[in-house]
């Protein structure tokens, strides 16, 4: 059943944006690329409650048509980086950070999907979030807000590349990797990111093949 604010995102998506354009590329990129979503009002006043997807969905778009590739990239990623931070800071309690932080990075990444499920509607709006928990973990947005009615021939989504990749180094590996392997924008049927941090010896071995642990047993 669709929460029942569905369609709605957090303001982070908007205000994390902003202070990025601003500290790496100047004031006057920030009004161009908040000019050219028509949300100059978001720029000189940030919001302060949840936004309609419709805007960040914009602001997304404004970002990628105003910017060149790499920038764009960069702009979201580090936006998506400083959201983060701010959970980190203000949103996921600091006696759940010190237990996860103590935990096998396994249990500790099931744990925190778990946490980020039940609160997807945050920053999904009205996309489809799903995850699984194995190695590497997965996680998916269909119908994505991000990237919703552009086309391009690489992932656009580093907004929540940026975001997983913060959460996940912090809590579960500090050598966390985060890559979007599939994109909507980009043909696939849903934004998928792959989340991965290498594995101990002890994985590994739970990972092989059976006649290759049977091998290593015997020798």
């Amino acid at each position: 059943m669709a929460h029942a604010n569905a369609g709605l995102i957090g303001p982070n998506a908007i205000i994390r944006v902003a202070e990025t354009l601003r500290e790496r590329l100047g004031d006057d990129t920030a009004r161009d690329i908040f000019a050219r979503a028509k949300l100059e009002e978001r720029l000189a006043t940030p919001p302060e409650s949840m936004v309609p997807e419709t805007e960040v969905c914009a602001l997304q778009t404004a970002l990628f048509d105003g910017l060149a590739g790499e920038d764009a990239k960069r702009i979201s990623f580090e936006a998506g980086l400083r959201t983060g931070d701010y959970l980190l800071a203000r949103r996921i309690p600091k006696f759940a950070q010190f237990v996860l932080k103590r935990l096998p990075p396994r249990m500790a990444a099931r744990t925190l999907l778990s946490a980020i499920g039940k609160h997807a509607w945050t920053f999904a709006g009205s996309g489809t979030f799903e995850s699984k928990a194995g190695y590497p973990v997965l996680v998916s947005i269909a119908n994505c807000p991000l990237c919703r009615g552009r086309h391009s021939t690489e992932p656009q989504c580093d907004f929540y590349t940026g975001t997983f990749q913060r959460l996940f180094e912090t809590l579960v590996s500090r050598n966390t990797t985060v890559r979007e392997i599939e994109c909507e924008a980009a043909g696939g049927k849903a934004c998928v990111f792959e989340i991965a941090w290498p594995k101990t010896a002890a994985q590994k071995a739970e990972h092989a093949p059976a006649a290759h642990r049977q091998r290593e047993l015997a020798s």
